[in-house]
């Protein structure tokens, strides 16, 4: 007889056919379960602990399923979407893990009952074009203005914890640092809007500032602490003597020789901070070393500077004032140098923050974020990072949904209709992918303390009867009803996003029939 042939270690583990699905199916679910309370403005919150006894408290998708440690390789590609999602449009991270779940226990279903795999990824991918035509027959008219920016904003930060009354100021300062720093083609550079975070105050004291902000103080102790109207040079070089590329010695005899040395050395030091002066700077950010001699000439001048600034900084402050970034001091002119309205280092807490306030052109701003305490602000800084995402999408996009599960009781509509003119057993597939979708308002109704049944029964009737019906909260009440009324709204884009990177990630877990595990 012949012998069995093992190709794989004895330590290796194998899983396949259909229990290789069934496993990646599980996976999919417990992700999804991990974060379906979270989902919508009544959402709760998870609080994460790690080995080091660090807490976070959110409920924001991404940083959820990033924080958990996940060894599953089918629940890491989960986890894959909300990263995907959260990169590419800012928001909608839960919904994408949760759809991406749904899709999967659905499939699991079908397999069960002899559809074959093949079938079941097909027909999802036909259903995903039906889903995205209907998000296309769904975009609200109207250009998206400002306040429909402040509404997206608002809509995007409700239920992260910041509370009612700084949402609201919140959502404002958000669409006013957007339009500030787009384009005239409305593309806006996220690296642009920059986010410094510190505790102290309210939520509601968060401000926008038009410049820059960041912890540093001045290279000395004498130099001024604030300036107006200042002329600001963005330096790449040390502030310091010259230095030879090679190594060097000098033989120094006598005492006059030491003198005539160190004599040199600080002539070439005051005349850099005569340099400057001359050129009329008044403000210097330098992105490396400003020797303490140097500073003290240049403090006496009544120059400002900053030394060791991070190259984003620098970035910053050169797109904030319009200054050019130099390498040299040679040559140096007007041109170069940009303007602020005003630089002033001010003392909050144990540290000196730097204000940099540029004028109404500046291409850099900062969402100055306050919290009374670090959790609050860390919940902050999440929900404001999740408003700027949609509303950038929105302000690039131009296009505008109802939200509130509005879209997903469209979208689970259109494919039904639309599942009987796909032929064989895909039809079967196109018809659990709107079950799928339907977990979205089903579960916006539960989050909201409703019958997720009966909710469901009344979004479908009133679709019916008006063509949009999402589950608004408007305070304490929960209604079904036209999201647009309750200025409940979501970029276009994110609703794309979600469905195409659900789809994505299901299917190639779907495709998946063997797994091998080596130790």
């Amino acid at each position: 007889m012949q012998q069995p042939l093992y190709v794989l270690s004895e330590s290796s583990q194998r899983t396949s056919g259909l229990d290789a699905r069934r496993s990646n199916a599980a996976a999919g679910r417990a992700v999804a379960s991990a974060v379906r309370t979270t989902l919508g403005p009544r959402g709760m919150d998870k609080m994460l602990v790690d080995t080091a006894g660090d807490v976070v408290v959110t409920n924001d998708g991404a940083t959820i399923l990033g924080e958990m440690d996940i060894e599953h390789p089918a629940a890491r590609m989960l986890v894959e979407v909300a990263e995907s999602q959260e990169s590419a449009v800012g928001d909608g991270t839960t919904t994408a893990a949760v759809l991406a779940g749904e899709l999967l226990a659905r499939a699991e279903d079908l397999l069960d009952d002899d559809v074959h795999a093949t079938a079941v990824v097909e027909g999802y991918h036909e259903a995903m074009r039906l889903a995205l035509d209907a998000v296309d027959g769904m975009v609200l008219d109207g250009a998206v203005d400002r306040d429909a920016l402040v509404r997206l904003a608002r809509s995007a930060m409700t239920g992260k914890g910041t509370g009612d009354l700084a949402t609201d100021a919140l959502a404002e300062i958000v669409a006013d640092a957007v339009l500030q720093v787009a384009d005239d083609d409305r593309r806006v550079d996220r690296d642009d809007i920059r986010v410094f975070a510190r505790t102290g105050a309210s939520a509601a004291a968060t401000e926008l500032v038009r410049g820059v902000v960041f912890e540093g103080e001045p290279a000395t102790d004498t130099m001024p602490r604030g300036v107006e109207d200042a002329a600001v040079a963005v330096l790449d070089t040390t502030l310091d003597v010259r230095s030879g590329e090679v190594d060097t010695e000098y033989t120094i005899t006598s005492a006059d020789q030491l003198d005539a040395a160190l004599s040199a050395e600080d002539a070439e030091r005051r005349a850099i901070a005569e340099t400057l002066a001359e050129a009329g700077v008044d403000v210097v950010f330098c992105s490396k070393k400003v020797s303490d001699p140097v500073a003290a000439y240049l403090a006496d001048a009544g120059v400002l500077a900053f030394s060791n600034v991070t190259a984003a900084e620098a970035r910053a402050v050169a797109r904030a004032t319009g200054a050019r970034r130099l390498g040299t001091l040679d040559g140096i002119e007007a041109d170069d140098l940009g303007a602020a309205a005003s630089v002033r280092v001010e003392r909050h807490g144990d540290d000196d923050v730097t204000f940099l306030e540029g004028t109404d052109d500046s291409r850099t701003v900062t969402l100055y974020v306050r919290g009374s305490t670090d959790h609050v602000v860390d919940e902050t800084e999440r929900a404001i990072d999740d408003a700027l995402g949609v509303v950038v999408a929105a302000h690039e996009d131009g296009e505008v949904v109802p939200g509130a599960g509005a879209v997903e009781v469209a979208v689970a509509d259109r494919l039904r209709s639309g599942a009987s003119a796909v032929t064989g057993r895909k039809s079967l597939a196109v018809e659990a992918f709107a079950d799928a979708v339907d977990a979205i308002p089903r579960t916006l109704a539960e989050n909201a303390g409703l019958d997720p049944i009966d909710a469901l029964v009344d979004l479908r009737a009133r679709h019916e009867r008006e063509g949009v019906a999402g589950v608004v909260i408007d305070g304490p009440s929960v209604d079904v009803a036209d999201p647009a009324d309750g200025d409940v709204v979501d970029p276009a884009a994110v609703k794309r996003e979600a469905l195409e990177s659900a789809t994505e990630a299901a299917t190639m877990i779907l495709r998946i029939d063997d797994v091998i595990a080596a130790n």
